[in-house]
């Protein structure tokens, strides 16, 4: 597929402080792309760069093969944006805030189409100040949409959202994906993005720690699964003394392991050895177990 962003050795100074330092990517035409780090990784900024809100200290960027500064009016028709805490004008319908981005754009956008495509048609004639969360953001996304986009930058789209208005705005996103258009999204969510993206980098620090799909980055960072072990039993000195890596959270042990094998062992050792366990489960790692090792905790509060 044709790659419609390309950074390589982008860098974005504030006062000799480097927010962005030196990160490359690309995306593919089609594909949602998650960008995820904690407070002040870069990851607005990023956005703000591509989308030419913003000028790059240094570095090459493209979007659908133009200078996000220099080809600002063109690129501006063909991307479409959600900010970060979207509002709108409290007394405006939606059908009547589509209609005005329809006039402003020059657009062709068939606006009962894109209410319906966004599940909003039946709120149509409802005041801005009147809708959930969810339908705010579904509305936001249906003027990003306006302009019939060929990208998207959704920026936190479903930050402050119940997990019921969540999941709605998620089926708007693997919408737009099925009609062809590429997304590039930021979230501190991370069964958002394992739940909606293609690929996902992990940025901190302005930097880029790993990049691929779901799946690869758990694959390429994986340090092993865990047992989590509960019992009345001092099972955690015995299982230090066998020079196994346990630790303990929320009452229980837990006890890294290399594959099932390793798993069954432990299980049979502490059956030898006549420990009597209330519970015994075996945890995959998944990645936000590698998020949070390689990155660390995520501010839901982020600027």
């Amino acid at each position: 597929m044709e790659k419609v962003i390309e950074i390589g050795n982008l860098v974005k100074e504030y006062r000799g402080l480097r927010a962005v330092d030196g990160i490359d990517l690309y995306v593919k035409e089609g594909e949602i792309y998650s960008l995820l780090g904690p407070n002040g990784a870069g990851k607005t900024t990023t956005v703000e760069i591509l989308e030419g809100i913003r000028r790059k200290t240094s570095g090459e960027i493209s979007v659908l093969g133009l200078d996000p500064i220099k080809n600002k009016k063109d690129l501006s028709r063909r991307i479409g944006i959600l900010p970060q805490d979207f509002n709108f004008m409290a007394n405006i319908t939606p059908i009547e805030a589509l209609k005005f981005y329809k006039r402003c754009l020059g657009s062709k956008t068939d606006v009962i189409q894109l209410l319906k495509e966004v599940d909003l048609y039946d709120k149509r004639d409802t005041p801005f100040e009147n809708m959930s969360g969810g339908q705010k953001q579904k509305l936001g996304l249906a003027m990003a949409m306006s302009s019939e986009p060929q990208i998207l930058f959704l920026d936190e789209p479903t930050a402050g959202l119940d997990p019921f208005s969540r999941r709605n705005v998620w089926s708007v996103i693997q919408r737009m994906k099925e009609t062809g258009r590429t997304v590039f999204l930021t979230t501190h969510y991370l069964d958002e993005a394992e739940k909606l993206s293609d690929r996902v980098a992990f940025i901190k620090d302005g930097k880029i720690v790993s990049e691929g799909s779901p799946d690869e980055i758990v694959r390429l960072n994986h340090r092993g699964d865990r047992v989590i072990l509960r019992s009345e039993s001092d099972i955690m000195s015995i299982l230090e003394i066998l020079g196994y890596d346990v630790s303990s959270e929320n009452g229980t042990v837990q006890v890294v392991i290399k594959d099932s094998t390793e798993f069954f062992e432990i299980v049979d050792l502490l059956k030898e050895k006549k420990i009597e366990l209330t519970d015994v489960t075996m945890k995959r790692e998944s990645l936000e177990d590698v998020f949070m090792r390689l990155v660390g905790k995520v501010d839901d509060n982020e600027p």
